[in-house]
Parts: structure tokens; C-alpha cells; sequence
């Protein structure tokens, strides 16, 4: 594995495997500055929503770059107020525009809304048909709303982003993600800093001569999962892509597996219906 390695999607489209978040960056210089750093790092997997509030400078960011548009793979969502079949459709619209970076290449269901993810979806699907979008996914969605999609949807999801790091270890989601053909991607998967110090994760950082952050992001990508930590702090950015020149042993993957603390830095969708 290196920062260039990608994992091909149920659709054939490629996804490089670790990214960028851009949560809480605003639409100012904060994120334009973040986006540009993690592209010069190597990046080539940047995450936004329409949540976030950032689309436009995102977008600026990736033309401004000089990386040619079709190695950069660039997120967005959905968000709750815009579900619904009419309204996913103007809020898709709206995302690409504000982005104007042609197709994007990856368009989620932010949150599993119990009375407009069906319709949201079939927006979706014809979005992706038209071609303005690569390819389509959920984020937070439990193994119970993926098996209800199969009874409405016509294209399977081919991400579905979570919280998910070694103290939130979904590992029954993972399953049935990676048995399902769908790619887990994880977002916080630092837990925002607040488990950097544990222990364990400490005595496996050491073993390594690598920091916690780096062991974090190395523990999911051995798992398969595509993490997207987030950083406006060059140096860092630079630090959490340093993560192909070791490898975590059996003894340490059980270690973090085990950490058993299921603990949520983020929104819980566990008991939405």
C-alpha cells in the first residue's frame, strides 16, 4: 500500500483509500488552505458535504491544485433538510455548482432519514445514471437500513461512511459492508484527538516508532476501510499520510481490536429507524 493506492467500488470506479475530511473548516481560508496542504501531501481523496458549508472553496482548491481533475476523487453528501426525490435533485444541483469541478465522483445520503431516504435514493440513482455523479453511497447507515435498501433500491451503494476507529470497532458492520460489496469509509477515525494517550495505543506507537495517529490510520487500513481523518495543520496532514512504511503485527491488530470501548466523538444512528 502507498498514499496511491485505490480500491476499485461495486461500479469499477476507483477510490484512492485514504483521504481528507473537512468537518467544521467553514467556507473560509481555513479549508482552502487544508485542501491545498493535503493535495501537495500526496491526497487525492477530499471530503466535503453540504453540511459543512465549505463546497465552494473545496472546489477552488481542487482547480487551483495543477492535479489533473481525474486523479482527485472529491466527496459530497446530502443533508437531512435537502432529502426527498424533488429536493435531493436541487440540492445535488446546488453541490455542483458551488463545487464546479464537473462529475463528482462520489455523492452520499448523509444521514438514513426514516420517512425520505427511500425517495432520496431513487434521486440518487438517476443522478449517477446522468453521469454527474461516478458514484453513489449512504453515511451512517446500520446493517438493518442496508437491508432494507434492498428492497428499494436498483443500484447497491458502494460506500457507506461511519464513525469508526479502534474504540468505536464496528466490526459487525465491517462484515457486512466487505461481504456486501460495499467499501466502508471512516471518518473520525481519531477519535478527534480524545484517545491519542490510552495505553495501549501508546505501547503498540512506541513498538513502531510511529505516532498514535499513525497507528490508528494503519489499524483501518488494514482492515480495509478507507479512513478520511481530518487536519488543518500542515505538518499533521503530512504526519497522517506517513503510514506505508510499517506494518501493525497480528498480536497488534487484536490489541486495537479489542480496546472494546465504543466510544462516539460523533452522531449515534444506532435505534434510527
Amino acid at each position: 500500500m502507498q498514499i496511491s493506492t485505490r480500491v476499485t467500488l461495486n461500479n469499477g470506479v476507483e477510490m484512492p483509500m485514504l483521504g481528507v475530511g473537512t468537518y467544521m473548516m467553514g467556507s473560509g481560508g481555513e479549508a482552502r488552505r487544508s485542501v491545498a496542504w493535503a493535495i501537495e501531501a500526496g491526497y487525492r481523496l477530499i471530503d466535503t458535504a453540504t453540511l459543512y458549508a465549505n463546497e465552494r472553496v473545496v472546489g477552488e482548491a481542487v482547480r487551483s491544485s495543477g492535479v489533473p481533475r481525474d486523479e482527485l476523487f472529491v466527496t459530497t453528501k446530502l443533508w437531512n433538510s435537502d432529502q426527498g426525490y424533488t429536493k435531493a435533485h436541487a440540492a445535488f444541483e446546488m453541490s455542483f455548482r458551488l463545487l464546479d469541478i464537473g462529475s463528482i465522483d462520489l455523492y452520499l445520503v448523509h444521514w438514513p432519514d426514516e420517512r425520505l431516504r427511500r425517495e432520496s435514493w431513487k434521486a440518487l440513482e438517476e443522478i449517477l445514471a446522468d453521469g454527474r455523479a461516478r458514484a453513489i453511497g449512504v453515511s451512517n447507515y446500520n446493517i438493518e437500513h442496508l437491508e432494507e435498501m434492498k428492497s428499494y433500491a436498483k443500484v447497491w451503494p458502494a460506500v457507506n461512511q461511519v464513525e469508526f476507529s479502534p474504540f468505536l470497532f464496528q466490526g459487525e458492520l465491517l462484515d457486512y459492508c466487505q461481504g456486501n460489496g460495499i467499501v466502508l469509509q471512516a471518518y473520525s477515525p481519531l477519535t478527534r484527538g480524545a484517545r491519542l494517550r490510552d495505553p495501549v495505543l501508546t505501547r503498540i506507537s512506541s513498538k513502531h516508532g510511529k505516532t498514535a495517529a499513525q497507528v490508528m490510520i494503519r489499524w483501518a487500513l488494514q482492515h480495509g476501510v478507507s479512513p478520511i481523518p481530518k487536519s488543518s495543520h500542515r505538518g499533521r496532514l503530512q504526519e497522517n499520510a506517513d503510514v506505508f512504511d510499517f506494518e501493525l503485527d497480528e498480536d497488534d491488530m487484536r490489541a486495537l481490536d479489542s480496546l472494546g470501548y465504543f466510544v462516539r466523538m460523533d452522531w449515534d444512528p444506532t435505534g434510527q429507524p
